[in-house]
């Protein structure tokens, strides 16, 4: 919904990136990419990415999850940040997006890396339960169908493991979660997700305005 940090005006903005990204060149040109495509409301600020790389190097992570992956610019950011031994675990719906990121992991040399699973990402999260990988995660971003958020968050609540971190996206939604005048189906359910995850006592929780507000969640 957003690719910068919500409520920084146009000179803050810029000055939040010249003191602080450190933003590699194949990252800078994939983004640059992905903002010439119609669709390009879906890619994380660049802020945020060298956030949750942070958030992983601090957190020790080894094996994360992704849900909702788009052209790879997050999927990149985090495993890059991992040690060499570790992995992403990428779901993503479209083959097309799958395949785009797929050629900017290997120019990044993180493809290696990363596992894409296609599918719709219950199923796929749902096979991995099958799979016996619960509590095998030690970070997850959730950032696809909004409406199905509170799916996602279940399932990674039983994929990431005590004292892991669950990072969702998009949870301020540009503002319109504030604004009553918003009725759609997405915004409402961004509404509802934000009130259950408040009220949910499993995790220890933040929600923080990066990108288009990012709410923090350890597992306890």
């Amino acid at each position: 919904m957003s690719r910068r940090s919500i409520g920084l005006d146009d000179a803050l903005h810029r000055y939040l990136l010249d003191v602080s990204l450190r933003e590699p060149d194949v990252m800078r040109r994939l983004r640059e990419e992905t903002a010439a495509r119609e669709d390009a409301n879906m890619q994380i600020a660049p802020e945020q990415g060298q956030f949750m790389a942070l958030l992983v190097r601090l957190g020790g992570a080894e094996r994360t999850l992704e849900i909702g992956t788009y052209t790879g610019y997050s999927a990149l950011a985090v495993a890059a940040a991992l040690p060499p031994h570790g992995r992403v675990t990428a779901c993503e719906i479209s083959a097309e997006f799958a395949e785009i990121a797929r050629r900017w992991w290997v120019e990044a040399g993180v493809a290696e890396k990363i596992d894409v699973r296609l599918g719709p990402a219950v199923e796929s999260l749902d096979r991995m339960l099958e799979e016996g990988l619960t509590g095998r995660f030690d970070f997850a971003f959730i950032d696809a169908d909004k409406k199905a958020y509170s799916e996602y968050w279940e399932r990674c609540l039983r994929l990431v493991r005590r004292g892991g971190l669950i990072v969702v996206d998009n949870v301020l939604w540009d503002g319109q979660v504030a604004d009553p005048a918003h009725t759609e189906d997405a915004t409402e359910a961004i509404r509802a997700f934000n009130a259950r995850v408040r009220d949910d006592d499993r995790v220890d929780l933040s929600l923080v305005p990066v990108g288009d507000g990012l709410t923090l969640a350890r597992v306890r």
